[in-house]
């Protein structure tokens, strides 16, 4: 049926009208055959929906939807084709004729429904379709209240209309059922309603939501903060309204998305109190001789808890000298005028001063030593000064003082010509660094003990101060000045110590030592051991538990009071430790043998084992690792040693050691000199470290009597971070005379733009403040000048140097007014303040510019009195601690955690678009991680997640350890990170978007925890203030991971040992490493033919020693690693127990060694050298078994020729991993991680796969069924005899099995060809 467009359609109080009809006054009904009549009533508890045909005036619409007051009422009238009546694609019923209703529609609050989706212009949105009741039971219900609680904001909040269909896709309306719907609570379909006994189709809704005609206005200003006393936490408001663009209808409110207020935390200004100006002085209490003057002001607090620093009087002396006769007495002299000094006629003082490099030393002054606060004069811009009228005498002595430099005192000289002569060189002034700290403590209650603390600098320390738990001692009381005793100790006296010593030029504060104070009677170290469990060889299972570790036992480690002999002493005498008392021998059911196993039953005090601490490494070029060759290592003044042909190093450090800080020196002059600070393990052991050091830049010729300009990080395509402007005449010789010639200016940029320079940062960028305190420093740049005379290579000073620092380079512009100059103490690794910078404005061409450009310059001031390294860094305070752990495979079990493997973390600058270049660095550090893994102090930010990024690796004796991966898919039980502060801290490894490049390194965002939100607050980054938190975080806690990359390995000591910690370390006859001063690491490499890796273990005997003969000492299980160069064939580096003498140091043992592949291997093959050394040296064991080899361990240390590696080291795990980079190389002094199976090898077994070489017993009884079945018969009857005989033969030197399984198989199989043979005549 096809309508006409329709002037009018009024509902409820008037006519339908269809076709032409032109007026409101024709009550025309409606002429079509079949429509719909909706009704929906605010008040009603459901719709009536009713279908008519035929003709309906507008009094039967009012009667089938009566009207309801004050409540929203709409009617929709539907053609039988289910469509509305519709005006150009919209519905007719809409605004403009709502304009024409009566007063009583007007007041209504209407809303617009349909069961059908209208024909809009897209204004307004549908939901998705909803289906959440089936008709089963009472009915199908698509209740609003239960869609919301399923789809939360997907249906809003005030719906207009709704439209409901069938699963087949059938209009409510066509079903012919009855239902029921409304726009608060759904829509619903009762069975028993239904007509003829039906049930209620599976109806699906949707809903129609307003039409988005409304918008928020923009947010008003921030409310004040609700707090109002200082330094507190309130709240900010601020609002917004939701405004409609067209006029709505009386009642009916727009609707916007999101909150129309919001909330915010504020904080007030931080409790301040400032003293106001001083005010005038008042009048002199005399008007002649001493009195005293005031002035006053006052504090303004914003808190009453605070005040201000300082005194709100200064008092002043004041008054005119009383006209009295001067007493000084000056022999051939006079006083002067206010009788301070006596004045001789015709003497004269003359003097110079200049710096150690001959630069002069301006605005100097000069006193007397016996009137030292007289100033008498000051030097010039030459170094010079003049003193009139000096009366002198044998004793003279003057002082002469400058800021920066040491002051000196000098007895006063006659020269030839009779005049009296002062000449001076001037050190620069060093903060005090302490060279003692004070040591750890124990002692029993009523004992004493003595601290001790030593500092040194220029000039010397002359103040001490000691603290207990933070608290200052009263020096009184205790009487201390460098050492601290304490006497008759209190149990409450136990805690930490340190003390602060103090010079001229600042502080500095020591180390805390702990001081541990028994109560009488307690014992100092519990009996009980701790519970400590051993992994046990994957064959070995316990019956009955089937567990895989057994409980060995371990001491607490603890220090004991002990011998008090030297009480007295700064360091005790001998130290006692908690230690093994008593070894308890036992042996462990594996089910099919025993393993032997020494347990600690008790623990006791006992000497502590003090191994060697050593730090090891080579020193190599940043930009071609060219080895530094036979380099100076100097530590303080001392050189201590050189480095070797190709850059190694090693260095024994002291047990008073602290901190490490070498200066490794090239006597060539190819490399600048280059100071580390070393970390160590002071539990023993070596820790190994690349020293990277940086080129000497080409010298350029430079004219001294001309203003020269070098420019600091010359970076291809980027403009210099800065210059070095030299004015004219600022170059000294060494006498003091000003040079005028050539000079050659090598100025040497370490450009912090340049990630690959980070490793060669020299010190460990720390500063110590005025309190004592050694903060973190950011760097901006570092240069080493060198000034040498162009014609005899002479080393020259320059003063007055202008250092010059662009600040388009400091991104973070809070960081432009901290910005100073520091120089690099060589002694200490402290870097030391030279001067502050100042703006200014300086024209320079840019790169890559047609035109010159204004730039703002940082200018400081220098003079180059030494050979230092100078530094352009801002001290920074937003700091943090980075968790991290490294682990000995990748499935980061918390008892397999590797300690000694030094962590490396560069503090880098974020991606573009926050602060600078992402290749920016800013500093270096480096933590070696213990039991508990490694906390790194890094700069972090809370207001940016990604204002400071990290780029951190890990180094074990040389070898770089993978990083947790971070593709194909983040994973945090891998990483080790929780989410969603995963996400934040951005964890990317360093192969996240080139798979090529290697795995060794991870980047994170350095974003400060929030402590309000509980994600953040379990690791892996912590405040700055929470170390200990870091430190003693639990291994579940959040943390970053490092893995070494190794094949299956397995190691067990009968005498459990942990390599990590060498104080673990138990004499016994049995332990594997016998001396804990020098580890000996010895392997042996086994090629293996075959298409599969294969596990080869060693099994280690007393050999020839009486106490261990025949006793286990340990196994080893390595799996072979494939050569990618040699198809079907691997190779393993497998070791074994060296021979040597015992941890008695009284005979040698030759151990006895099995190899023993663990497949179906054959020997084929031994070195020929290896055997005619051990022929030569016997006793000779008996190799009758292929499957496996036995020999007497080799006295001396054989090389890659006999395919022995043995390398000795301080430390075991250095000693292994040396060994088997060798091995792997099959070189006796190279280093690889690539197996080399074609060289340096050892033993050759065969271990194809197993082949099918006879009929399978399925084939027989198809082939000869008879014959079968009797030799079935024969093989059942002989199998219990064969049984006894075997089981009589098996070997004890292979308890695992494998050997017994072997000649197993061979025997059943030769007893089952034999019956074969015999009943062959038979046929």
């Amino acid at each position: 049926m096809k309508h006409q467009r329709p002037t009018v359609l009024r509902l409820g109080c008037g006519s339908v009208s269809y076709g032409n009809v032109s007026s409101r006054k024709h009550e025309t009904p409606c002429v079509c055959t079949h429509y719909s009549i909706f009704c929906f009533g605010a008040l009603a508890t459901s719709p009536d929906v009713t279908r008519h045909g035929g003709k309906r005036s507008s009094a039967e619409m009012d009667q089938m939807c009566p009207p309801q007051a004050n409540h929203e009422i709409r009617y929709q009238v539907l053609t039988q084709n289910w469509l509305d009546v519709v005006q150009k694609g919209r519905p007719i019923w809409d605004s403009s004729h709502l304009r024409r209703l009566n007063q009583t529609d007007r007041n209504r609050k209407l809303a617009y429904n349909s069961l059908v989706e209208p024909q809009t212009t897209g204004v307004t949105e549908w939901t998705s379709w909803f289906n959440i009741d089936h008709p089963g039971g009472n009915g199908d219900y698509e209740r609003l209240e239960a869609i919301r609680f399923y789809y939360r904001e997907r249906v809003c909040s005030r719906p207009v209309a709704m439209e409901a269909r069938t699963t087949d896709w059938v209009a409510a309306a066509d079903t012919g059922e009855v239902v029921h719907s409304s726009l608060e609570k759904g829509f619903w379909c009762i069975n028993k309603e239904q007509p003829f006994g039906r049930s209620c189709s599976n109806y699906h809704v949707r809903f129609q939501c307003p039409p988005v005609h409304s918008y928020w206005t923009d947010w008003s200003e921030w409310t004040p903060c609700s707090a109002t006393a200082c330094n507190d936490v309130g709240i900010q408001v601020r609002q917004r309204k939701c405004m409609s663009t067209q006029p709505l209808p009386l009642l009916l409110s727009p609707v916007c998305v999101g909150p129309h207020i919001e909330r915010r935390e504020c904080s007030t200004p931080p409790c301040q109190a400032l003293w106001s100006q001083w005010g005038s002085w008042s009048a002199c209490s005399v008007t002649c001789g001493k009195g005293r003057r005031t002035r006053r002001r006052t504090c303004h607090r914003s808190s009453t808890k605070i005040q201000c620093t300082g005194r709100p009087v200064e008092v002043q002396k004041c008054g005119n000298p009383c006209p009295v006769a001067c007493k000084r007495v000056c022999p051939g002299g006079r006083p002067n005028k206010d009788c301070s000094y006596c004045i001789c006629d015709g003497q004269t003082l003359q003097g110079e001063v200049f710096g150690v490099t001959g630069v002069p030393v301006a605005n100097a002054t000069v006193a007397l030593a016996s009137q030292a606060k007289v100033i008498r004069a000051h030097t010039d811009a030459k170094g010079q000064f003049k003193i009139e009228g000096l009366c002198t005498n044998p004793q003279t002595r003057v002082v002469i003082r400058k800021d920066k430099f040491a002051p000196i005192t000098l007895p006063v000289s006659i020269n030839s010509t009779d005049e009296l002569w002062v000449r001076a060189v001037l050190q620069s002034s060093e903060k005090p660094y302490i060279e003692k700290h004070p040591e750890d403590k124990v002692r029993y209650e009523g004992q004493r003990a003595t601290l001790c603390c030593r500092a040194t600098g220029t000039p010397k320390p002359g103040k001490y101060y000691w603290y207990h738990n933070g608290t200052l001692l009263n020096r009184t009381k205790y009487k201390y000045d460098e050492d601290l005793i304490l006497r008759d100790l209190k149990t409450e006296q136990s805690g930490q110590y340190h003390c602060k010593a103090t010079s001229l030029t600042g502080s500095i504060k020591s180390t805390s030592a702990v001081l541990t104070v028994f109560a009488k009677g307690s014992p100092a170290c519990n009996s009980t051991p701790d519970s400590h469990l051993i992994k046990l060889p994957f064959d070995c299972k316990q019956p009955g538990t089937d567990s895989k570790f057994y409980n060995a036992g371990r001491c607490p480690h603890n220090k004991c009071p002990g011998s008090l002999d030297f009480d007295m002493r700064c360091r005790d005498g001998s130290g006692f430790c908690c230690g093994v008392k008593q070894l308890d021998t036992r042996e462990i059911n594996c089910g099919r043998y025993t393993l032997p196993i020494k347990v600690v039953s008790e623990c006791g005090c006992q000497t502590c084992v003090e191994p060697r601490v050593l730090v090891r490494g080579r020193v190599v070029a940043t930009d071609n690792d060219e080895p530094l060759r036979f380099g100076y290592i100097y530590i303080g003044k001392e050189r201590i040693g050189t480095t070797g042909y190709q850059g190694g190093f090693t260095i024994q450090v002291s047990p008073d050691t602290q901190r490490l800080v070498v200066n490794f020196v090239d006597p060539s002059q190819k490399f600048i000199d280059t100071i580390k600070v070393f970390i160590f393990d002071k539990r023993g052991g070596a820790v190994y470290h690349d020293v990277k050091v940086m080129r000497k830049q080409e010298p350029v010729d430079i004219n001294a009597a001309e203003s020269n300009t070098i420019y600091l990080g010359e970076i291809k395509g980027e403009d210099p971070i800065g210059q070095l402007v030299i004015p004219p005449n600022s170059f000294h010789k060494n006498t003091g005379e000003v040079y005028e010639g050539t000079v050659k200016a090598s100025v040497t940029f370490l450009d912090p733009r340049n990630i690959t320079m980070a490793a060669a940062a020299p010190g460990d960028l720390n500063f110590v403040d005025d309190e004592g305190d050694m903060l973190p420093l950011r760097t901006y740049g570092m240069f080493a000048v060198d000034f040498r005379d162009g014609a005899n290579q002479e080393v020259l000073g320059a003063g007055a140097v202008q250092v010059l620092l662009d600040t388009e380079h400091v991104k973070m512009q809070e960081h432009i007014p901290n910005m100073k100059l520091w120089s690099l103490n060589p002694d200490t690794g402290i870097w030391e303040e030279e001067s502050n910078f100042q703006p200014t404005q300086s024209t320079i061409a840019g790169s890559g510019r047609n035109k010159r450009e204004e730039r703002t310059f940082l200018i400081g001031n220098m003079e180059i009195r030494e050979r230092r390294l100078f530094n352009l860094d801002v001290p920074e305070n937003r700091r943090c601690y980075v968790k991290v752990r490294a682990y000995m495979n990748d499935k980061f079990l918390p008892n397999e955690q590797i300690e000694g493997v030094v962590i490396n973390l560069i503090n880098l600058e974020p991606k573009p678009g926050y602060s600078s270049n992402p290749r920016a660095w800013g500093r270096f550090d480096s933590v070696i991680t213990g039991p508990n893994g490694a906390c790194l102090p890094a700069f972090c930010d809370a207001q940016r997640a990604d204002a400071y990024t990290a780029y951190v690796t890990a180094i074990m004796g040389g070898e770089e350890l993978e990083a947790a991966p971070s593709m194909p898919k983040m994973n945090p039980n891998i990483i080790g990170v929780s989410q969603p502060y995963l996400g934040k801290l951005d964890y990317q490894r360093s192969d996240h978007e080139d798979p090529a490049l290697k795995k060794t390194a991870f980047r994170i965002n350095l974003a400060k925890p929030n402590p309000n939100n509980f994600d953040e607050t379990n690791g892996p980054i912590y405040p700055y203030q929470n170390l200990i938190s870091c430190e003693n975080a639990p291994v579940d806690a959040n943390h970053f991971r490092f893995f070494r990359v190794e094949k299956d390995k397995y190691e067990y000591n009968v005498v459990p040992f942990q390599e990590s910690d060498l104080t673990s370390w138990t004499g016994d006859y049995l332990s594997w490493w016998p001396n804990p001063q020098e580890f000996r690491a010895c392997f042996i490499k086994v090629k293996i033919h075959g298409a599969t890796e294969i596990m080869v273990r060693s099994k280690n005997l007393g050999g020839t020693h009486p106490q261990t003969r025949g006793q286990l000492y340990g196994i080893r299980d390595i799996r072979s690693t494939r050569d990618l160069n040699h198809p079907n064939t691997s190779a393993a580096c497998l070791e074994f127990k060296c021979s040597g003498m015992l941890f008695d140091q009284g005979s040698v043992d030759r151990s006895l060694i099995s190899v023993i592949p663990q497949g179906n291997c054959r020997r084929i093959g031994i070195n020929g050298l290896l055997q005619e050394y051990l022929i030569k040296h016997p006793p000779v064991l008996q190799n009758n078994e292929s499957h496996a080899f036995n020999m007497l361990a080799p006295v001396d240390p054989l090389g890659h020729n006999y395919g022995i590696y043995t390398v000795t080291d301080q430390n075991p795990r250095v000693a292994k991993e040396i060994a088997i980079g060798r091995c792997f190389d099959g070189t006796s002094d190279g280093f690889s991680r690539e197996m080399k199976s074609d060289s340096g090898v050892a033993l050759t077994f065969s271990c194809p796969k197993r082949t099918v070489n006879r009929e399978s017993l399925f084939q027989r009884l198809q082939t000869n069924p008879g014959l079968t079945l009797t030799q079935m018969a024969r093989e059942m009857r002989e199998s219990q005899g064969l049984q006894v005989r075997r089981g009589s033969t098996q070997m004890v030197a292979y308890p695992f099995g494998q050997q017994g399984r072997s000649q197993n198989r061979r025997a059943t199989n030769t007893n089952r060809r034999r019956p074969a043979t015999r009943t062959q005549p038979r046929q």
